[in-house]
């Protein structure tokens, strides 16, 4: 664990930057999104793929941090935002929609991941399920109820390689109910095991293999764009929800 006044190496935080309650996305850019819709947020740091805002959201403390692409960048994130006191921790990111039903833009809150992923691996053996927090789970469902938009709730699959498409693992994992596709949700899950902190993920679908006609680019951008304020919304009335329910009090 780290000192009070030790700066980590990656996130540049120290203790007392970071609040209990941490959404995460993959996206730098979506920070400045997600900070936006808050009710003040002050800049903490910035160093490679970290950007670290900390502020408030209806009453409750919020830390964004962005991850980069990928398990191995997200965990250094998770990591060192660990030590220096999150505990709940809200990924909210884009993926690829997994099911002929889904249109581009759909919010799809992620209950599990397959995990096809390395990073994990060196965490926990393969045939450990990679789970999201059900505390987390229900408070972004009861937000997204609260929305009045349509969404999914289910498994998501966990991915190294962007550019290479398993078409028979894919179309078994859509025949067994999996939602979505990204990058990131199967490490957080499985940090939050081992690592015994919170986790939660919300992704808004920015394409779909199994579309029967695919929309143009500016169609796919447009149809994303809507979905992102969702899931961003979303995670924020989620962190006001288990705020408001002393989720983070009892947790060392």
């Amino acid at each position: 664990m780290s000192s009070s006044d030790e700066v980590l190496k990656h996130i540049r935080c120290r203790k007392g930057d970071v609040a209990p309650y941490v959404i995460i996305p993959g996206d730098p850019g979506r920070v400045e999104r997600i900070v936006a819709q808050m009710d003040e947020a002050e800049f903490v740091a910035r160093n490679r793929e970290y950007v670290i805002y900390t502020g408030s959201y209806r009453g409750g403390p919020v830390t964004v941090c962005s991850s980069g692409i990928g398990g191995p960048a997200a965990s250094i994130a998770i990591e060192e935002l660990i030590r220096v006191g999150a505990r709940v921790f809200i990924r909210v990111g884009s993926a690829g929609g997994r099911r002929k039903e889904t249109p581009i833009g759909t919010p799809v809150v992620i209950t599990a991941a397959y995990r096809g992923e390395g990073t994990s691996k060196a965490y926990l053996p393969p045939e450990f399920p990679a789970v999201a927090d059900l505390e987390v789970t229900n408070a972004l469902v009861a937000a997204l109820k609260g929305s009045g938009h349509d969404y999914q709730v289910g498994i998501g699959f966990t991915r190294d390689a962007y550019y290479v498409q398993d078409r028979e693992l894919n179309r078994l994992l859509t025949e067994a109910g999996v939602k979505a596709a990204e990058q990131e949700a199967a490490i957080l899950f499985i940090l939050g095991s081992v690592r015994q902190v919170k986790t939660g993920a919300i992704v808004a679908t920015d394409s779909n293999i199994w579309l029967p006609e695919q929309p143009t680019p500016a169609e796919k951008e447009a149809a994303f764009a809507v979905g992102e304020k969702i899931v961003i919304r979303a995670a924020l009335d989620a962190t006001k929800i288990l705020f408001e329910a002393g989720v983070h009090r009892d947790m060392s």
